[in-house]
């Protein structure tokens, strides 16, 4: 953990209708004295969306090699790959190569993160999801985050709600290919 990381802990019940996961998740998070709330926020949502066994924050901030969010199985082996915000293609290529999934959850214009990988190497593009929220979803949920925090989040039919700390909001996920 860097030093003046901000810990914040997060109780969620979450209701992934779309994926058919149902559980409540608490876990503790670090925010690095660089990282705005934002992208903080975005990887709580990646966590969150793409739950499953084996799920863990990596250590991408501190200037490792592991992506925001990954998941491993049993054995130890890399199934997913998870980055957050604007990763260059290389960075998606060497995850895309290393795990059977790969994704990206993006707080920014998705077009112009998009834009920025046109052309270049990424290893099973077609297959490298970009997710996306509806404009300003992310920063209301930023702004209702605290140090503690109460959420319940619930997905179906590809709309999310958020309940968080009190505040009601919602947002479509767009997803589009890296291809």
């Amino acid at each position: 953990m860097a030093i003046g990381a901000t810990i914040h802990t997060f109780d969620v019940a979450l209701a992934d209708v779309d994926r058919g996961v149902y559980e409540d998740v608490s876990f503790k998070v670090a925010q690095h004295p660089s990282e705005t709330l934002a992208f903080l926020t975005t990887r709580v949502l990646a966590f969150l969306l793409e739950h499953e066994e084996g799920i863990a924050f990596g250590d991408s901030l501190s200037g490792g090699d592991e992506p925001a969010v990954l998941v491993r199985d049993l054995t130890g082996a890399l199934v997913a790959w998870i980055e957050v915000g604007a990763p260059e293609a290389e960075r998606i290529h060497r995850g895309s190569m290393a795990a059977e999934r790969c994704a990206v959850y993006t707080h920014r214009d998705p077009e112009k993160v998009a834009a920025r990988w046109s052309g270049k190497r990424i290893h099973r593009a077609e297959h490298v999801r970009l997710v996306s929220f509806d404009d300003g979803f992310v920063d209301a949920v930023a702004d209702a985050i605290a140090r503690r925090t109460t959420m319940t989040l619930s997905r179906t039919e590809g709309v999310l709600y958020a309940e968080v700390n009190g505040t009601a909001l919602s947002s479509a996920v767009h997803e589009r290919t890296a291809a």
